[in-house]
């Protein structure tokens, strides 16, 4: 699986035949107005639900939203001090900002450019699967407890959002699974 993940202050996702919104997170919209993640996600031959599973924990626990600034008392140099310190840094998941995701199907995350100027797309799943599993990984975070807005899967939609940051990040389940299995081949380190 891939996904391209942006921290978004608000994003919708339209039907583009009827301009219905078909979902919509942050700012104006009847969620929460806290910041939230776009997740565009791909599904390739050989996904599984493990790594949807593992995809879901991933992302709704990365720490890409700003720290809060401390309230400060009048004249108080030590909170003077820990506000130039620590404002902005991202040390907070989306569980701390009480965030929502939109989840928006992505074939062409899986596209092969290698050859020619026309995209080749046989490395997605088949529509039929493909739909399955999105609908799990979007079942798995709402099981992880979080407010979940989707697209319509294989419609032509629309999206809109305002990036913060702009933070965006790419996840790949199966370069993360090399990284892992290299990890698990390491020797355990000495400590000293």
């Amino acid at each position: 699986m891939r996904a391209v993940v942006q921290r978004v202050s608000r994003a919708a996702v339209r039907e583009v035949p009827s301009g219905e919104i078909l979902g919509s997170i942050g700012a104006g919209t009847d969620g929460p107005d806290a910041p939230g993640l776009c997740v565009l996600l791909g599904i390739g031959h050989g996904d599984t639900p493990a790594e949807a599973d593992w995809l879901a924990d991933k992302l709704t626990g990365l720490r890409i939203f700003p720290d809060l600034e401390p309230e400060l008392a009048p004249g108080d140099p030590a909170a003077a001090a820990l506000l130039g310190k620590r404002a902005g840094n991202m040390n907070r998941a989306l569980r701390e900002v009480g965030g929502a995701l939109l989840v928006i199907s992505q074939f062409t995350l899986f596209a092969d450019i290698s050859r020619g100027r026309r995209p080749s797309f046989t490395a997605a799943m088949p529509p039929a699967a493909a739909e399955a599993l999105y609908e799990y990984f979007v079942a798995a975070l709402r099981r992880l407890g979080y407010r979940v807005a989707t697209g319509r899967f294989g419609a032509l939609m629309a999206v809109e959002l305002c990036n913060e940051g702009p933070v965006t990040l790419w996840l790949d389940t199966r370069e993360a699974k090399k990284g892992r299995d290299k990890a698990a081949d390491q020797p355990p380190s000495q400590g000293s």
